[in-house]
């Protein structure tokens, strides 16, 4: 099966950086509205793409994540710059916060899942399923776990937006996430409860330039401990992780908006454009112009 036709399939068109910020939404489309930590919903891939001639320009979502299952038709998603083309049965798994956007073919059949943040919360500890709501997930599925998920995804499409995190609609989210497809990583590479949070707070605090020892302090722990942990898990240093997460939205608003290098240095908290750009081609080995190019 081909993928989408269309301009440029390293990109989209409507992802160039013809905007002044990245849009940001709950449910694509809908400014201004407000949702629980709690929010569920669910909808199908046709209901809201077709009326954009299947193509879902760049967003992202900062307090929810999508799942989208594929049954029929193919997709070229481009998540956070990088490009995944995909055909039926598929699925994509888009954390909160991943700039993304997709084209998918004509007719293409399937569904998306929104859940909001309060949905991690079903992540225990060693629980597979925050490396997944964490770091997201892509793939095929074979044809027994497409008929189940795809009879998961019909059930929550008759109960409809189900804000309560204890009713149905989150417990067949879940079953839902449970039933895809593995990544090869085992339970304890991602889900330890205090790495969860470290980097919740990092996401809360990113601008602000914390030090290492607030973060240890928060969690309840030392700083030593708070190091060996992201070293084990991450295989980097603590700020070394809330350096490539600060790069990283960098990187976001330099390809996908038409800010300023200073108006982006400022976004993010930094005191000048040059202590930024030094910041920037230390962490990534690139210059923040370079992401113009």
């Amino acid at each position: 099966m081909k993928a989408p036709s269309g301009q440029n399939h390293g990109t989209f068109r409507t992802m160039d950086h013809t905007l002044a910020t990245i849009p940001t939404f709950t449910l694509y489309g809908e400014q201004g509205a407000q949702h629980p930590a709690a929010f569920g919903h669910i909808e199908t891939i046709a209901e809201r793409s077709s009326l954009h001639a299947w193509e879902i320009s760049a967003h992202r979502h900062r307090h929810s994540m999508q799942v989208l299952i594929i049954n029929e038709g193919c997709v070229v998603a481009v998540l956070d710059g990088h490009r995944v083309d995909l055909a039926g049965p598929c699925h994509i798994v888009v954390p909160a916060g991943t700039v993304h956007g997709f084209r998918f073919s004509l007719e293409t059949r399937g569904w998306v899942l929104t859940l909001g943040q309060e949905f991690a919360s079903r992540a225990g500890r060693d629980d597979p399923l925050a490396r997944v709501i964490s770091r997201g997930a892509h793939g095929t599925l074979d044809p027994a776990s497409a008929r189940r998920i795809s009879a998961f995804a019909e059930e929550l499409l008759m109960l409809g937006p189900e804000w309560n995190p204890a009713g149905p609609f989150h417990a067949l989210a879940e079953a839902l996430l449970r039933s895809l497809p593995r990544d090869g990583g085992s339970a304890g590479d991602a889900a330890d409860r205090r790495l969860a949070i470290f980097r919740h707070l990092v996401e809360t605090h990113l601008t602000e330039h914390r030090p290492v020892s607030f973060y240890a302090a928060s969690i309840g722990t030392t700083e030593r401990t708070l190091s060996r942990l992201v070293q084990r898990r991450l295989g980097c240093t603590p700020l070394e992780a809330i350096n490539r997460r600060l790069a990283l939205e960098a990187r976001r608003l330099l390809r996908h908006t038409n800010a300023t290098i200073s108006q982006v240095a400022e976004e993010l908290g930094f005191a000048d454009a040059s202590y930024f750009s030094r910041f920037y081609l230390r962490t990534t080995g690139n210059r923040p112009s370079a992401e113009r190019d």
